[in-house]
């Protein structure tokens, strides 16, 4: 599967289905928070990356090959280049650290460029579909599909090893594959949203928090009455998307004592902006509407006047700015796994 005496068709087969396998675990590294397969997640995705560059040099023979041809060949240069490009910016940021230039991280550029390398192989497939034949099927391809991840997988060990001998920030890694910054010191947390977002400012004042339920008459929550109620103190991770963590004590209002009891639908987190996140009724006990973070009120980089404080999910589960909350038929899975605003 991996190569043959001739580099050609399997070779691009094999480079397709390592491609898509990253593609796919490095989304669902994003949306795992503290679940038990969040390691597994993280290493499947660096050993099917490093699977990419065990296949550059036969992928490599057929790029010249391409280049001696009277064809276009500016999409394979391309997704050359940005497949090389997310590769190094992800080792950079698994061993180097959070680590920016002129105020874009490393982990942004690893994403991005895996983006656009993504679209621009299934741009090439639609053009030239890589179809898998019967003779692909065989006891030789097993072999070869097992020393390909088997070499992976030692490039994998390898690259963690030297990282842990040498002391580099990416030894230090959190499972989900975020570095530590600011916890207990809440003015060393970074200030991030989502990035359809902008900083709202919001006059505590004149907050108001609207509570919807089906069948019921809304009811309107002030800042002061929040503040009356915000009486419990919780330490939690945010565990950010943008490859940064930290642990901070929160207080405010658990959402079920806000929402009293629930039979089923889901729960509708609603933010200033615009921006929504949608949960099961079981874990309202464990939501928290945060008006403080450590002993001061939240900032509104962090999220004030109110926030949600959802344990165990990564950042983009923390709606911001929250202005509504409610509870409606619909089961909690009907959204988009990510915002799409």
């Amino acid at each position: 599967m991996v190569a043959t005496s001739r580099p050609g068709r399997r070779t691009n087969l094999a480079l397709l289905v390592l491609l898509t396998g990253a593609f796919v675990t490095g989304w669902l590294a994003f949306a795992v928070g503290a679940a038990p397969g969040a390691r597994a997640v993280a290493v499947l995705h660096g050993v099917l990356a490093l699977g990419i560059l065990v296949l550059a040099p036969w992928k490599s023979a057929i790029v010249r090959r391409g280049l001696r041809r009277r064809r276009p060949h500016t999409v394979a240069v391309m997704f050359t280049l940005l497949l090389a490009l997310s590769i190094v910016a992800g080792v950079v940021h698994s061993t180097l650290g959070p680590l920016e230039v002129g105020g874009v991280s490393a982990l942004a550029v690893h994403v991005a460029s895996a983006v656009a390398a993504v679209l621009l192989a299934v741009a090439h497939v639609l053009r030239r579909p890589q179809r898998v034949r019967r003779g692909d099927l065989s006891r030789r391809t097993a072999l070869r599909t097992l020393a390909l991840g088997g070499t992976a997988t030692l490039a994998y060990a390898a690259l963690s090893s030297l990282t842990s001998v040498a002391g580099l920030p990416g030894a230090r890694r959190r499972e989900t594959g975020s570095y530590e910054m600011g916890s207990g010191d809440p003015s060393a947390m970074p200030v991030t949203q989502w990035f359809t977002d902008d900083v709202p400012v919001l006059d505590p004042a004149a907050y108001v928090l609207r509570i919807e339920r089906t069948g019921r008459p809304e009811r309107q929550v002030s800042h002061a009455e929040l503040l009356t109620a915000a009486t419990t103190t919780r330490a939690a991770v945010l565990d950010c998307t943008g490859g940064w963590w930290a642990e901070q004590t929160w207080r405010g209002v658990p959402l079920d004592v806000v929402l009293g009891p629930l039979a089923g639908g889901s729960i509708v987190v609603h933010s200033v902006t615009g921006y929504t996140r949608r949960f099961p009724p079981d874990d309202a006990a464990g939501l928290m509407l945060a008006t403080h973070l450590g002993d001061a009120p939240l900032s509104a980089g962090h999220g004030g006047p109110v926030r949600l404080v959802a344990p165990g999910r990564r950042g983009f589960w923390w709606v911001k700015w929250v202005d509504r909350v409610s509870v409606d038929d619909r089961p909690s899975w009907a959204q988009s796994p990510f915002p799409l605003q």
